[in-house]
């Protein structure tokens, strides 16, 4: 059996739990961290800002001595990496969008002019806003990464979000422009279009034209290769798997990390370094335990959202986060989301616009609603919420 010393990052308890529906409790999250830890994994991704309680669980988890292996996945912008140094963690994962469909979406000059509202990277763009949109994120991304390892003195991974459906010399010219910075460039695919054929080739050319930078794989399951496409970037040559145990997470859920390991040791011999085998079980075990499951690739149910972060973009572009066009977006709301939610019920939905503050109402008043009753809501509880009164 050959020992690979290859890195594998949790997200259970952040991608994981961002699967529509899903509400893990503070103790059941305190439970999972510990048991997850006990299987070697080496990194365990926590996102503090989406609310107070995930601060207190970053914190509590570092004061009982998994400090070492806490990630705060980081929001771009200097307050967000100053916030994860204050909770207590030494590493981060910084992440952004690189696609052309997420830059053109989410750049803040391209969104302040009248000639480009209500369209996206499907129509007509000129080249020079195109290229105007990719620097102007690859200077973004450098400015951030140098604060927080040069300044804030953070360990620091880059995750590329969408990156399989980035240009692809547009791509190296990033990890190039990022690697003096990061442990591992981690490459992104997001909305699970790649094949295991593609995965090897991407992840092999990547290699072949950079050099000095350790690529990391996060792979979602929307068309049902997660696992394949992971092994195959794992024997091109990638050295970190991010996913997630059982595989839950957004939509068709996360590559699970169960699999990736029992698959690496069966069908190619291989063995991950500093993983203990036998505390696996305990893991999915529990989270069976808790009636939790991915949706089925493909299905309805896979195209449920509660994250705010997508559900803007899904509000601008609908392919921004759903690949497959027969399929209807299904939002619901709960600690994930943000005012995007709220505008995507009320406008897209509903054709009943309300005024900005009264989205903000909602949002504060869901994420509260969501914590103290540990669950998520319909899009029919929040119209009779609202119709109730709750949110003024």
């Amino acid at each position: 059996m050959e020992t690979l010393p290859i890195k594998i990052c949790d997200e259970t308890l952040r991608d994981g739990e961002q699967q529509a529906g899903i509400f893990f409790s503070y103790p059941t999250k305190q439970k999972l961290a510990h048991l997850i830890a006990q299987t070697g994994v080496h990194g365990l991704a926590i996102m503090p800002h989406v609310c107070e309680q995930e601060q207190e669980l970053v914190k509590s988890l570092v004061s009982e001595g998994l400090g070492s292996l806490i990630t705060a996945s980081t929001l771009m912008g200097k307050q967000y990496i100053d916030q994860a140094k204050m909770y207590g963690v030494k590493r981060i994962i910084l992440f952004y969008g690189l696609s052309d469909r997420l830059l053109f979406l989410r750049d803040p000059q391209i969104r302040l002019l009248n000639e480009f509202k209500g369209k996206t990277i499907d129509d007509d763009i000129p080249t020079k806003v195109i290229e105007r949109i990719r620097q102007n994120a690859i200077d973004l991304i450098v400015e951030n990464l140098r604060y927080a390892t040069m300044v804030a003195g953070l360990i620091v991974d880059f995750a590329a979000e969408d990156a399989s459906r980035a240009d692809f010399d547009f791509l190296v010219e990033c990890i190039r422009s990022c690697s003096p910075y990061v442990e591992h460039f981690m490459l992104c695919d997001t909305v699970g279009v790649l094949s295991p054929e593609k995965s090897y080739i991407w992840i092999n050319d990547l290699l072949q034209c950079t050099t000095g930078v350790a690529f990391g794989v996060h792979y979602h399951n929307d068309m049902g290769l997660a696992l394949e496409n992971t092994l195959q970037s794992v024997i091109a040559g990638a050295t970190l798997v991010s996913g997630t145990f059982s595989g839950i997470g957004e939509r068709a859920g996360n590559v699970a990390l169960e699999q990736v390991l029992n698959g690496l040791r069966v069908r190619f011999g291989i063995e991950v370094k500093g993983i203990n085998y036998d505390a696996i079980a305990a893991v999915t075990d529990y989270i069976e335990q808790l009636g939790v499951r991915p949706a089925p690739p493909y299905s309805q149910t896979a195209q449920r959202h509660e994250s705010g972060i997508h559900i803007n973009s899904l509000f601008s572009d609908p392919k921004s986060y759903a690949v497959f066009p027969y399929n209807t977006v299904d939002v619901v709301f709960g600690k994930w989301s943000g005012v995007s939610n709220f505008q995507y019920l009320f406008e897209k939905q509903l054709q009943n616009p309300q005024p900005k503050e009264q989205y903000e109402k909602m949002r504060s008043a869901i994420k509260s609603l969501a914590t103290e009753q540990e669950r998520y809501f319909t899009a029919n509880e929040v119209l009779e919420l609202w119709e109730n009164g709750v949110f003024e």
